[in-house]
């Protein structure tokens, strides 16, 4: 794999210059962050509406409709599907997962990518305290199929939200350190098509309303913002020495222009 990492800047070149191929132009770097900065602030007031009605409504019309569509189907390999993909987000597997993934980032010379990760797992810690705050209470099996009863609050879904933080982050590495290829464009979309499939699951499964796991996604893109505003920000400060991909990455679409 670190044959395909991006080669890094020479060293006679500054730091904050790359190459003008990998760069987009100004305006639309321009562009990039003015969206970046309207979508962080839309999907802030979006997230503390929610959670401020979540608080005092169990559940709204819609959460009930789209719980009753999803778990309309029960194939097999669909049933299969979803209660792994939701088991990958229970401890401890949860934890492993995480622990292997940043361990490998390590273990490939990204040293400060791997810190950025272990940044990106404690999303997960302020979403347990949003839960506290808002308490609302998870779909009942009166009214839902539940597979299992979980004791916490419903809202935000944790499953969701570090999926959507964390492993939102290694495909943002991904795009940002890998060359264009078909490594890359599988990484992208393996990574983007867990992150669908774990708010599906939670609804699946009745342990979850749609609006919990829209919170999530909504919080966790959120912190997945933050993290590589973090890891953009410590990248030419702390790691530039390191032998894997030591020069700063070009910003995707979804980060803010330097």
């Amino acid at each position: 794999m670190a044959e395909a990492l991006a080669a890094p800047a020479p060293a006679s070149a500054p730091l904050q210059k790359l190459d003008a191929a990998v760069i987009a132009p100004r305006p639309a770097r321009r562009y990039r962050a003015a969206a970046f900065q309207v979508y962080v602030l839309c999907a802030a007031v979006a997230f503390v509406t929610l959670a401020v009605i979540a608080h005092s409504v169990a559940y709204f019309p819609i959460d009930l409709a789209i719980t009753h569509a999803v778990q309309s189907y029960h194939g097999a390999a669909f049933d299969r599907l979803m209660y792994g993909i939701s088991w990958t987000g229970f401890m401890p597997q949860v934890d492993v997962l995480a622990a292997v993934a940043i361990l490998l980032l390590f273990a490939l010379g990204l040293k400060w990518e791997a810190v950025a990760a272990l940044f990106a797992t404690a999303g997960v810690g302020v979403g347990t305290l949003v839960k506290l705050v808002v308490y609302r209470p998870r779909p009942s099996a009166d009214v839902v199929h539940v597979l299992k009863q979980l004791p916490s609050s419903g809202f935000p879904s944790g499953h969701v939200l570090e999926a959507t933080a964390f492993c939102g982050f290694l495909a943002f590495l991904g795009y940002s350190l890998l060359k264009p290829g078909l490594l890359r464009s599988t990484l992208l979309v393996a990574v983007g098509t867990f992150i669908l499939l774990m708010g599906l699951s939670r609804i699946y499964e009745g342990q979850h309303w749609f609006s919990d796991v829209m919170g999530a996604y909504l919080f966790g893109s959120l912190w997945l913002a933050l993290t590589i505003k973090v890891y953009r920000w410590g990248k030419p400060r702390f790691f530039v020495h390191q032998p894997v991909a030591p020069e700063i990455p070009a910003a995707p679409a979804v980060a803010p222009a330097a």
